[in-house]
């Protein structure tokens, strides 16, 4: 007999996306357990240990229960890094229930996945990203940390097509970091770079999860 497929799931809960072009639209999330990178800024650092092995009927069987309730088409993984794990047998099954797939990654790996919506999220110090991203990713989120500066903007714009927008995420939205946001994309607009934009955290605006 074939042994299911397990993955390490850290909660599966619905709520809307807080950040980037998908701002506010109502999604399901399923955060998988595990991070590559471990940064000393991440605000889901309880998502780096732990969680719950669920083989995939049993993460279907949540998802189902929550969107009766919380009807959308949207659903979003993430994490941690939700690349760790191979989450294509969850990705097929999801597509067959017809979602919208996001996967919110920090971009050092890639995996071809039947997924509509890659969020890319390059990191320090490096803030590398694999270049297959370049064609497949619907837009950039940088962490306004205080190493931020104009020159990796500048990198990560040549990197991408024009038409992928650069959002400047405010740590936490800490002040400091929202004033140096502002500092950035004014010099970023300075020297001719285009489709770079400030970026907010609506979770938590509006103080849900």
């Amino acid at each position: 007999m074939p042994q299911p497929h397990i993955l390490k799931i850290h909660e599966i809960f619905s709520s809307v996306q807080g950040e980037g072009l998908r701002l506010g639209e109502p999604t399901l999330f399923i955060r998988l357990t595990g991070c590559n990178l471990r940064c000393p800024f991440c605000d889901t650092r309880s998502a780096w240990d732990g969680g719950k092995e669920l083989a995939i009927p049993q993460i279907i069987g949540q998802v189902r229960k929550l969107r009766k309730r919380f009807f959308t088409d949207w659903i979003c993984l993430t994490g941690g890094e939700p690349l760790l794990q191979n989450i294509r047998p969850l990705t097929e099954a999801l597509k067959n229930m017809n979602f919208h797939i996001q996967v919110e990654t920090n971009a050092t790996l890639f995996k071809p996945l039947p997924v509509d919506w890659y969020t890319i999220s390059p990191k320090p110090e490096l803030h590398f990203a694999h270049p297959k991203f370049r064609k497949t990713a619907k837009e950039i989120k940088i962490v306004v940390t205080r190493g931020l500066t104009l020159d990796i903007i500048q990198r990560l714009r040549s990197e991408f097509p024009v038409q992928i927008p650069i959002f400047l995420q405010p740590q936490s939205m800490k002040k400091w970091s929202m004033d140096l946001a502002q500092k950035l994309l004014r010099q970023s607009i300075a020297i001719g770079l285009k489709n770079i934009r400030l970026g907010i955290q609506l979770h938590r605006i509006y103080n849900i999860r």
